[in-house]
């Protein structure tokens, strides 16, 4: 299991648009990946439960990692919340 302290760098945070595209990002792993924020877990796999967090641009979340390819989950995971860009 991988943790790791991230923050929301996308300009408009994690609205309807960029939380599709982060579950996209997650699920193309195997591993499990959680994103905990303000005291809530939730699976990055989920469209509603990310939309539940409504985070904002500037925010610090903890990503979650665990399983097969959670290394690469991560990381992957950092670029899109860093730089808005997708492998």
């Amino acid at each position: 299991m991988i943790e790791k302290v991230m923050q929301i760098q996308l300009p408009t945070g994690l609205e309807a648009r960029p939380v599709a595209i982060l579950v996209q990002v997650a699920s193309r792993h195997e591993c499990s990946v959680y994103i905990q924020a303000e005291g809530k877990k939730v699976n990055a796999k989920s469209i509603m439960g990310m939309m539940s967090l409504g985070l904002d641009s500037g925010e610090t979340v903890t990503v979650i990692a665990d399983g097969e390819g959670e290394q690469q989950a991560i990381a992957d995971i950092e670029e899109y919340l860093s730089k808005g860009s997708v492998k």
